[in-house]
């Protein structure tokens, strides 16, 4: 894992030393990405320049650095991730003979691309990855991203001037003057917490989207085209798919993800994994204790203060599979303490709060080792969020009620103050009692009255009026037509998990794991989102992902095999923080400087309504937590970096 920057600029044709000092600057600016090394690469004849931090996994050595220049000499690379499966790729036949300088996955895929081309490179790539390809012979760029927007990249066009970076922080670096913030990012951040994809929080600069490649030539026309569509894949599985018994898709289930755990295991420096103690992670951990490599290191965090501690669970499922298992206690204090550095870590708004236990967690894992594998994907896979038991169990049949019913009975759902709620939740038993039943409760009352269609939108909004909150600015259009084909099956169940899995995952979950990750360096891979698993998974059907009410079926059937059921066998708990309770104690202060109305949101922001919010929340007359975090966090990213000049202008 590194980070990776570059730029072209034709305003600095024949000035090597401005194109290094510029790449230079863009690798300062993400060095905590890669403290192992830096470097760059520059054609002052194209007035293009690359750069590399390096945090060195595969092939430590020198031979590892990058950028890297092809054997022939006509391909430049800079590159960020780890691609498994480099040994099958050398082996091809266009590659016989070539004598690799070293053992990095790098060389192997630059000199494919040389040997193959990029698109059948790109078509047996195994891995998570973002990387910038020069041809020196057609003068060409090229900028892809991995298919399930595992890791991160940005980029920009000016006329004929292009930015790259992993990171924001990097493409501002070297930017002649402040971007300008895109109002309509704002709106839809305060919908989903993220700023969808394509967009940023900056006009004018892009992500590029999972599966995507990004071509740029020498007189600045540029074209995207995608590679590998999730859309296209979960068509072409239910199309060619065939009836599986139980036993033969455990099977099969097994199989995969025995192959993508063993693969994603490759290391030259030492390696672990996160245990929470739920099914994702346990499944993983087993798995990577019946690969016999040596021994598992585990890791997890308890915060029993806070009502959300897993930490026993993760410790008993160590115990059964013999790992070696450290676990990092922390108090209310720590995790507040990590607040003032989130938008350090998050340089564009970000609003899961779980970012503060993802950031603990990988603090704590960074001191014993350099990789960690993780269960991310598994909740968009095999149906594990709540929404989908809810759907699956309850708003099918609640749906089908005619829309006064609803609407009168979400009122008298409304209506239970929150506190008995959560009082008359806690008589029940530990197996079955969910956790924040009050928000749950609330969530379904405001789902109620939508018709099908708004069900998911509302389930996944932070906000119930983004659009007034921004000041009328509309949100950007969701682009969730490619879907609709998914739709139209009927299958309520797989359209919500593909639009997560397209959207909420890459732009949220893959997100704050990475900026929170590679804010201490760990490297972070998750084997639940091997290609071959997503295809798989997201082409059952639906009694092989939730049955009589119970998600993630066939994935428990797999865990079950290395790990009594009874240990995994609990509500949903998620990773998340008393948010609620902090803002109304510990977090107060720090909240009311910044919901001060005398600067709050500098125009972007509805003051009035950010203030009621505030009000009705610290007097317990409404949860509005999750709506307020969205406002908090905009407002410290905007004190950070919307309110200083940039670090640098260029000359």
């Amino acid at each position: 894992m590194c980070g990776i920057a570059g730029l072209i600029d034709p305003r600095l044709i024949g000035r090597g030393d401005m194109l290094r000092a510029h790449a230079r600057l863009m690798a300062d600016a993400i060095a905590h990405r890669g403290p192992d090394g830096w470097d760059s690469w520059a054609d002052p004849a194209a007035g293009i320049a690359f750069a590399h931090r390096r945090l060195a996994v595969i092939d430590v050595t020198p031979t590892g650095a990058q950028p890297m220049v092809s054997i022939d000499g006509r391909w430049v690379i800079t590159y960020n991730g780890e691609i498994y499966n480099t040994a099958e790729i050398a082996r091809a036949p266009e590659l016989a003979g070539r004598a690799f300088r070293g053992t990095s996955d790098t060389e192997v895929v630059l000199e494919s691309v040389a040997a193959r081309g990029i698109d059948q490179t790109l078509a047996d790539l195994n891995g998570m990855f973002a990387l910038a390809l020069w041809d020196r012979k057609t003068r060409t760029l090229y900028l892809v991203r991995d298919r399930l927007g595992i890791k991160p990249l940005f980029y920009t066009m000016d006329g004929g001037a292009v930015r790259f970076a992993s990171e924001l922080k990097a493409m501002n670096a070297v930017a002649r003057s402040s971007a300008a913030i895109d109002a309509a990012s704002i709106a839809s951040f305060f919908r989903f917490g993220y700023v969808p994809a394509p967009h940023t929080i900056f006009a004018g600069i892009h992500k590029l989207m999972p599966g995507e490649i990004v071509s740029i030539d020498s007189i600045g026309r540029s074209s995207r085209r995608t590679y590998w569509s999730l859309a296209d894949v979960v068509e072409q599985a239910h199309s060619f798919a065939r009836e599986l018994s139980d036993v033969e898709a455990e099977d099969r289930l097994n199989d995969l993800l025995a192959d993508a755990v063993a693969r994603q295991m490759i290391s030259d420096v030492p390696l672990g994994a996160f245990l929470s103690g739920g099914i994702d992670s346990s499944t993983i951990v087993s798995l990577m204790v019946a690969a016999g490599k040596g021994a598992v290191k585990t890791f997890s965090i308890g915060f029993p203060e806070l009502g959300y501690d897993e930490s026993r669970y993760a410790a008993a499922v160590a115990r059964h599979l013999g790992t070696e298992h450290e676990e990092l206690i922390i108090t209310a204090a720590d995790a507040v303490a990590v607040v003032p550095c989130l938008p350090d870590i998050y340089d564009e708004p970000f609003a899961d709060s779980s970012q503060i236990p993802t950031s603990l967690v990988s603090m704590l894992t960074r001191r014993r080792v350099t990789v960690a594998l993780s269960g991310d994907g598994g909740d968009e896979l095999f149906g594990g969020y709540n929404r989908y038991a809810l759907t699956a169990k309850i708003l099918s049949r609640i749906l089908s009620l005619p829309l006064v019913t609803r609407g009168a009975i979400a009122t008298m759902m409304k209506a239970i103050p929150e506190r008995a709620v959560d009082r008359l939740a806690s008589l029940l038993p530990d197996r079955i009692r969910p956790t924040q039943p009050a928000d749950k409760l609330r969530k379904l009352a405001e789902v109620l009255p939508c018709e099908p269609q708004q069900v998911y939108l509302r389930l996944v909004t932070q906000c119930l009026q983004p659009v007034r909150l921004a000041n009328g600015v509309p949100e950007h259009p969701l682009g969730w037509e490619r879907f609709e084909p998914i739709a139209a099956r009927g299958d309520r169940l797989l359209w919500m998990q593909v639009l997560d899995t397209a959207t909420y995952l890459p732009d949220d979950i893959l997100q704050k794991v990475d900026r929170a990750s590679m804010a201490w360096a760990l490297e972070v891979r998750p084997p639940l989102l091997d290609h071959r698993v997503v295809a798989f998974a997201l082409g059952l059907p639906l009694r092989l992902r939730v049955r009589n009410g119970e998600t993630k079926w066939l994935l428990r059937r797999v865990l079950e095999r290395y790990v009594p059921r009874e240990m995994f066998e609990r509500p949903k708990m998620g990773f998340g923080v008393p948010l609620a309770d902090w803002l109304r104690g510990p977090l107060r202060a720090w909240a009311e400087d910044l919901l001060d109305p005398s600067g709050l949101g500098g125009g972007y922001v509805n003051v009035e309504a950010a203030r009621q919010m505030w009000t009705e929340h610290i007097a317990e007359r409404r949860n509005c937590a999750y709506a307020l975090w969205t406002i908090l966090m905009f407002e410290a990213w905007r004190r950070r970096w919307a309110m200083i000049p940039r670090i640098r202008q260029s000359s």
